[in-house]
C-alpha cells in the first residue's frame, strides 16, 4: 500500500519537542491499528509540508521511531511500519502484581494486545474449498424460516402508519415490549411490566447505556473471569476500574469479590456494577447455582451495586432442570436483565432489550434517546407479529431439537476420537462447548490452530478470554450450531488428526 496522510496534531505551545510529538503520535497510531505492519509512512519532505514543520523535525522523529523498533527504513522502499513482536501486556503504572484491565481506545479485530484478544472471530462469508468452521456464536441460519419471517414483515409494512415510519418512541414498539414481557414471564419467570422494558440495538447497546448510566470515575465494575473481550472493552472504555473475579462450576465466586477488588487497590464499597452470565457462562458454559445466585443478590443489596444479568443462550438448555433467571429472584431492584434475539433468530436483526427496575427507566431512556433516537420500528412490529402468532415458539422448539442432535453428535465424536484425553464443559446449555485437550499439555494453541487449518478446519482458542489464569492445556471454544451432524463427524476426525500431529506420542 502507498503512503497516506497521517492524522497528527502538534501542540506548538506544549512542553514536548515537535519530533517527540510526531514520534509518540505515530507510535500511538501503530498500537491502535491505524497503521499496520508494512504500511508506508510519508516521505519526510511530504510529512514536513503537511505539518508545517522543518524536514529536520521529521527526520529526527523517524530516527526515534527506528530506535524504538516501530518502523524500518530501507533504500528504495522508504519508511514502513515494522512487524511488531507479540510480547507481554505492558504493566503501565498500575500496582505491582496486578493485571491491567483498562485498555486504551478500542482496537481493531487484529490488534496485538493479548489481554483483549481474541475478539469475536471475523465472519467468513464464503469459505474457501470445503472448510469446516467450528465458529461459536453463529446459530443455524440455514434453518431459519425466512418465508414465515417475510410474512411478518409483510404484515408489519401493511399496517405501518406515519407513526411507525417516523420517529417512534425511543423505548421501542409497544406491541414488541408487551410480547417480550410475556416471553420473559413464561420462559424465565421474570415478572416485568412492558413499561419497564427498553428495546435496544442488540444486547451490547443495553450494556453500553447501563455503563454510562451507572458508572462514574473512581467506581469499580466486576466482571467474570473468563469473559468475552468485547464486553471487557465496553466496560474498560468507561472511567471505572474493571476487576476480574474467577468463576468455577457454580458460577461467579461471590465470596471472592471483596478480596479481588482490594487486591486491585480499590474499595469494595465503590463497586457499582457486577456483570454475570448465569444461564450459560461465557465461555465456560457453567450454570450459576441457586446458592451463588442468592449470595450475589445479597452481596449487591448490601453494597448498593447493580447486577447486570446477560441471559446468554438461555433459550437452549439441555438439562432436565432449567433454573429461572436471576432477575426472577426477589432482588429489590438490584438486577437488570438483558437479552437479545441474535442467537434465537439471526444476528442481523439487531434487536435486544433490557428489563429495568422502575428507578432506572427514565434515566436509561434519556441516554437511549440521545444515542440513537430509536431502534427500527418496522422490524420491531414484525418481530412482535412473529412472536404473537406462535412462529417464534415453534422456531425455538425446532432449533432446540436440532441443536440437541448436533450437540450430542459433537460430544460423541470428541469422546470417540480423544477418549480420556479430552475434557468438555458447557454441554448443559448454549451453542458451543469448551474443549480442553488434556493429552496435548504444553502444545501451544496456535500450533493446533495452524495444523487444523491445514486440514480445512477452523477452530478458536479460548485462552485469550481468561484475564488472570489461562488454562494450562490447549483449550478451544467449539461451536456446533451451524454444522450438520455429518460435518461435525468429519470435522472432529480432522481435528483429531491435527492434535495428534501437534502432540505426537509414542
Amino acid at each position: 500500500m502507498g503512503s497516506t496522510e497521517l492524522l497528527i496534531s502538534l501542540d506548538r505551545e506544549g512542553g514536548a519537542t515537535l519530533q517527540q510529538q510526531v514520534c509518540d503520535q505515530v507510535t500511538a497510531l501503530v498500537h491502535a491499528g491505524r497503521l499496520r505492519p508494512g504500511d508506508a509512512l510519508p516521505a519526510s519532505r511530504e510529512l514536513a509540508a503537511q505539518l508545517g514543520v522543518s524536514r529536520t523535525v521529521i527526520i529526527r522523529a523517524y530516527e526515534l521511531l527506528r530506535a524504538r523498533g516501530i518502523v524500518t527504513a530501507r533504500r528504495g522502499s522508504g519508511t514502513r511500519v515494522a512487524e511488531l513482536p507479540a510480547g507481554p501486556v505492558p504493566s503501565g503504572t498500575g500496582r505491582s502484581g496486578t493485571v491491567q484491565t483498562v485498555p486504551s481506545p478500542p482496537r481493531p479485530t487484529d490488534g496485538g494486545d493479548p489481554l483483549w484478544q481474541p475478539w469475536e472471530p471475523p465472519p467468513v462469508l464464503r469459505h474457501p474449498g470445503n472448510v469446516l468452521d467450528f465458529r461459536h456464536g453463529t446459530p443455524a441460519l440455514a434453518a431459519f424460516p425466512v418465508a414465515r419471517w417475510r410474512q411478518s414483515l409483510h404484515e408489519a409494512y401493511g399496517r405501518a402508519d406515519a407513526a411507525t415510519l417516523g420517529y417512534g418512541p425511543a423505548e421501542g414498539s409497544a406491541a414488541l415490549r408487551a410480547q417480550i414481557a410475556a416471553l420473559v414471564r413464561q420462559s424465565r419467570a421474570v415478572d416485568a411490566a412492558p413499561e419497564n422494558i427498553m428495546v435496544t440495538g442488540g444486547a451490547t447497546q443495553a450494556l453500553d447505556i447501563l455503563v454510562r448510566l451507572l458508572v462514574r470515575p473512581g467506581d469499580v465494575v466486576v466482571i467474570e473471569d473468563p469473559s468475552h473481550t468485547v464486553l471487557r472493552q465496553v466496560f474498560g472504555c468507561s472511567d471505572a476500574a474493571v476487576v476480574p473475579v474467577p468463576v468455577d462450576e457454580e458460577g461467579l465466586r461471590v465470596a471472592d469479590i471483596d478480596a479481588a477488588v482490594r487486591a486491585h487497590g480499590h474499595d469494595p464499597e465503590r463497586v457499582r456494577l457486577v456483570y454475570v452470565t448465569p444461564s450459560h457462562q461465557f465461555p465456560t458454559g457453567f450454570i450459576m447455582s441457586k446458592r451463588r445466585r442468592r449470595a450475589l443478590i445479597a452481596w449487591a443489596c448490601e453494597r448498593g451495586a447493580t447486577v447486570l444479568e446477560d441471559d446468554y443462550h438461555n433459550e437452549f438448555t439441555f438439562t432436565a432442570e432449567r433454573l429461572p433467571a436471576l432477575a426472577a429472584e426477589r432482588h429489590h431492584g438490584t438486577v437488570v436483565y438483558v437479552g437479545s434475539f441474535s442467537k434465537t433468530l439471526f444476528p442481523a436483526l439487531r434487536i435486544g432489550y433490557a428489563v429495568l427496575p422502575p428507578h432506572l427507566v427514565r434515566p436509561f431512556l434519556g441516554i437511549k434517546w440521545i444515542t440513537d433516537r430509536l431502534s427500527p420500528a418496522v422490524s420491531q412490529e414484525a418481530l412482535a407479529d412473529f412472536i404473537a402468532t406462535g412462529a417464534y415458539a415453534r422456531h425455538i422448539s425446532r432449533m432446540s431439537r436440532l441443536y440437541r442432535q448436533r450437540r450430542m453428535r459433537l460430544l460423541e465424536a470428541l469422546y470417540e476420537h480423544f477418549g480420556a484425553e479430552v475434557r468438555v464443559s458447557g454441554e448443559a446449555a448454549g451453542l458451543h462447548v469448551l474443549v480442553t485437550f488434556t493429552g496435548a499439555r504444553g502444545v501451544p494453541e496456535r500450533e493446533i490452530v495452524d495444523r487444523a487449518a491445514a486440514h480445512g478446519v477452523r477452530i478458536y482458542p479460548a485462552s485469550g478470554y481468561f484475564v488472570l489464569g489461562p488454562p494450562p492445556e490447549p483449550t478451544f471454544l467449539v461451536g456446533y450450531a451451524a454444522l450438520t451432524t455429518a460435518r461435525i463427524t468429519e470435522g472432529v476426525a480432522l481435528l483429531n488428526r491435527a492434535v495428534r500431529e501437534a502432540a505426537p506420542r509414542t
